[in-house]
């Protein structure tokens, strides 16, 4: 009888303060997805991933006991294939037209990747080591998969605060850009107006863009060939209009069981003695401070083509050069039309939001081709 009750008591008693600590904290990312609507695709199962491996003596996300949590771990994020399946399926569902129509749009991309290197810096100087600053700093990136990619290579002790730091951020990215959008800009340049003329862009080039984009980002940034080659695929597909049932797979099937999977194993990383230290608040702190200054290099860049095109160029655009597409491009147009409301400011944001996707996958590459070159 005494061994029974020990038996039944085993598992209570192991459970520590951490663990209590860890799934609240779970509770809490189910709470914001089911009843404030923030990133719910992600934050439930991590969430309900996060409660699941802090259950002691469950084994469940142990590889070595053959637990499935550990099991799909093992199978999906050390390999990193997880995030890349992701990114299959975000290039089958973006449309580079906006882009297309307006390369210079281009140039915003590149400008809202500026959170990456600066917090980087500032990663190093807090004592984070080399990896673990690029790992951190790549939050900038304002992508999900992007970060869970670098830093599974880099630094895979940090993928649970870094995982969950992206997404609730990408979820407040409403809250964040307007205040730094308005605070960096006039009245007269959040005024202006900028008629939009749609270009056609012929399926020639459309299909093209795709295919000549990998290979000359591969060729530039061979470390950032598989997260550029993923997305630019599932958007051949989609461009191509060849191959519907496989471009509606990569959209919905694929890319719900995979976001699934990559949820529950990112919240099975988030152990109590893992995740309970110093450093994951550092990392919430830096993680927004990436978000405010991919929003100010964007904005600011943005001010550069207002002066440089006679104050005929909006520079609230420049703050959607980030990767949350489209939801950047929408807070641009609310925000230029709270003082103006006959501005349509949309599909030049949308441009400039695609552009923000293929800068942060590039981005990521450069990261790791600078990391790796160090090492």
């Amino acid at each position: 009888m005494g061994n029974f009750i020990d038996i039944i008591f085993q598992a209570p008693l192991a459970l520590t303060w951490k663990n209590l600590v860890m799934m609240t904290v779970g509770g809490v990312l189910i709470y914001l997805a089911v009843a404030k609507d923030y990133e719910p695709v992600l934050l439930l199962p991590i969430g309900f991933g996060a409660i699941l491996t802090n259950l002691p003596l469950t084994g469940i996300a142990d590889a070595s006991q053959h637990g499935f949590l550990g099991v799909l771990y093992e199978a999906g994020v050390a390999t990193e294939l997880f995030p890349l399946l992701i990114f299959i399926g975000i290039g089958a569902m973006t449309d580079f037209g906006p882009l297309l129509e307006n390369p210079k749009m281009a140039l915003l991309g590149a400008a809202g990747q500026f959170g990456i290197f600066g917090t980087l810096m500032l990663a190093l100087y807090l004592g984070f080591d080399l990896n673990e600053a690029a790992s951190i700093g790549i939050i900038g990136a304002i992508d999900g998969p992007t970060a869970i990619y670098v830093s599974s290579r880099l630094a895979p002790e940090l993928l649970g605060p870094i995982a969950v730091t992206a997404y609730s951020y990408m979820s407040l990215v409403p809250i964040i850009q307007p205040p730094v959008m308005k605070l960096l800009t006039t009245d007269a340049e959040r005024k202006v107006r900028m008629p939009y003329t749609q270009r056609e862009i012929s399926k020639t080039t459309r299909v093209l863009f795709p295919v000549v984009v990998t290979i000359v980002v591969s060729l530039i940034s061979p470390k950032a060939s598989p997260l550029i080659a993923t997305l630019m695929f599932g958007n051949l597909m989609r461009e191509s209009g060849v191959v519907d049932r496989l471009s509606k797979s990569a959209q919905n099937e694929i890319a719900n069981v995979t976001t699934i999977f990559l949820g529950l194993t990112i919240g099975s990383t988030m152990t109590g003695a893992s995740f309970i230290r110093a450093e994951t608040i550092l990392i919430l702190g830096m993680g927004l401070l990436a978000f405010v200054l991919d929003t100010m290099g964007g904005v600011l860049f943005g001010k550069l083509m207002y002066v440089l095109s006679g104050k005929k160029f909006n520079p609230l655009i420049g703050a959607a050069g980030i990767s949350a597409f489209p939801m950047s491009a929408r807070i641009v147009q609310r925000v230029g039309q709270e003082y103006d409301l006959e501005n349509f400011l949309l599909m030049h944001a949308m441009g400039a939001n695609t552009a923000g996707q293929l800068g942060s996958v590039i981005a990521g590459g450069v990261v790791l081709a600078l990391m790796s070159g160090m090492t």
